[in-house]
Formats: C-alpha cells, structure tokens, sequence
C-alpha cells in the first residue's frame, strides 16, 4: 500500500534524523556523553536527532503540539493532534555498539494514537502503521503470530535499570512467566520490542515503568499487526500508567494473566 502524505512526512523526518544516528554509531567511541541517571545516559547524538525530526515535523504540520524525551512538551496552535517522538530509543545499546535501537515517531489525534513509525538505521528496518490501514515493514505487510498458548511461546521483556523501582517485582513477574514461556529475551528498547512482536519474531511482551515516547507508535504498529495492547489493568492507559503488556491475541491475554497474577513483593 503506498505511504500516505502523513506517513511520508514522518518517513522523511526518521530517514534525515536516521542517517546521522548511523554516522554516530560508527564514531561512537567518541561520542562526548553526560550522565542524566542511573545507567542513563544521554548523547550528541540523541539530542541532534531530536532536533532533526522536531524540525521536520514542525515544518510539515506548524501547528501540532509534541511530546519528546529531551525537550517535553510543546504547546502548538491545533491542540488535537500531539507528536510523540523518542529520537533513540536504546541508548545504552547505541553507546555500547550494539545496533539494537530506534527512532520512534508516533501521532496522536484527540487523544488517540493514530500513526507509528519506528526505524532502526543500521538494520535499515523500517515499521511503519496508520490505523486501519495495517502494519508494514520495508512496505511488506506484517502479522503477529498465530501461537495460540504461552507455553510455544518465546516473550520479550524490559529490566529496570539499577536503581530505578520495580526490581524485586520484576524479579518475581519474570520468575512466573519463566514456568510456562518457551524463552524470555531482552533487547534493550521498547520499540523494538514492540515491532518484533507485530513482524512475529517474538509472541509477546511486558514491561512496567517505561515512557510514553518509548511505546506509543510501537502500539499502533502491534494493533495494525494484529495483536493486542493493553496496560497491566487490561485497559488502555499504557502512556500514562506506564505500562504494557502486548502480544498476539491468546498470547497477550496469557502473559497478561500471568504477570497481574504475580503478588507484588512486600516493602
């Protein structure tokens, strides 16, 4: 299906911004980092990359309002419709050299996600969807799995970082689904593990305590795809609770089941 004009305007912002993150990761010895957190980290590049598709972006549609990981929110004139852009998504994968991270642009009209795009530069894969028009990869279309229980099932999942909240009930979630999942795997970005669950590679996946840059357009690619997203209530607040839990329909229901199942370890 040809891209249209929306997502041609998000295509053109990925690839400028894309084509610097590749160049970077190349050097990225010699990238100057700073410290913003605990195994956080924060570079020339995220920022440069940001501030490309912001540009892009505003240039194409002047009056929308963003959200982004570096600059917050921006306030536009048309108050319907929201940006929400993560310009790396997978920072210590990228200053590590490993190529496992995404740029990840999401549209949101009247609060509600409309378009997904996440593109990773080295991998030159790019995941593209707008609501009823399905979910691409490199324009060939993409279909989440048809395994039908947890038990066939390989799952994808996030680890809080050192010292962030949420270990010990990390701990316990993973040592639940670890009795009935096939095998569990961890990339280091949300997106990406989001679009590998949409393209089939991974059946399902759950995390708690990420951002709403690093899952909004990765939840229109799944649903586009096929699968289901929901928060870890089974509703559909994930941007602002936090969480997610996505997958093939049987799958998701499972893997959702079994981490709300998990009792929360005591203070």
């Amino acid at each position: 299906m040809p891209a249209s004009a929306l997502m041609n305007v998000m295509i053109k912002a990925a690839r400028k911004a894309g084509r610097a993150l590749s160049r970077d990761f190349g050097e990225v010895e010699h990238l100057q980092v700073a410290t913003k957190g605990p195994a956080d980290f924060v570079s020339r590049a995220d920022t440069r990359a940001e501030k490309m598709i912001y540009e892009e972006l505003s240039h194409a549609r002047p009056n929308y309002c963003f959200l982004m990981e570096e600059q917050g929110e921006i306030e536009g004139a048309d108050k319907t419709h929201r940006w929400i852009i993560d310009p790396l998504d997978g920072t210590t994968n990228f200053l590590h050299g490993i190529p496992l991270f995404a740029i990840s642009i999401a549209l949101e009209r009247d609060g509600e996600l409309v378009a997904g795009l996440v593109y990773n530069p080295v991998m030159d894969e790019m995941y593209t969807a707008e609501k009823g028009r399905g979910a691409y990869l490199n324009d060939r279309r993409i279909r989440v799995t048809g395994r039908e229980k947890l038990e066939d099932s390989v799952v994808v999942t996030g680890i809080p970082h050192r010292g962030k909240p949420g270990r010990e009930r990390f701990i316990h979630e993973c040592r639940q689904v670890m009795q009935t999942a096939v095998g569990i795997r961890r990339t280091g970005s949300a997106a990406v593990d989001l679009c590998w669950v949409a393209a089939g590679r991974f059946d399902g996946y759950w995390e708690r305590g990420i951002q709403a840059w690093d899952m909004a357009a990765g939840i229109v690619i799944v649903r586009e795809a096929g699968g289901l997203v929901s928060d870890m209530e089974g509703e559909n607040n994930m941007l602002t609770s936090g969480s997610v839990v996505a997958g093939n329909p049987p799958v998701q229901q499972e893997l959702l089941a079994n981490v709300t199942a998990t009792p929360a370890p005591r203070a």
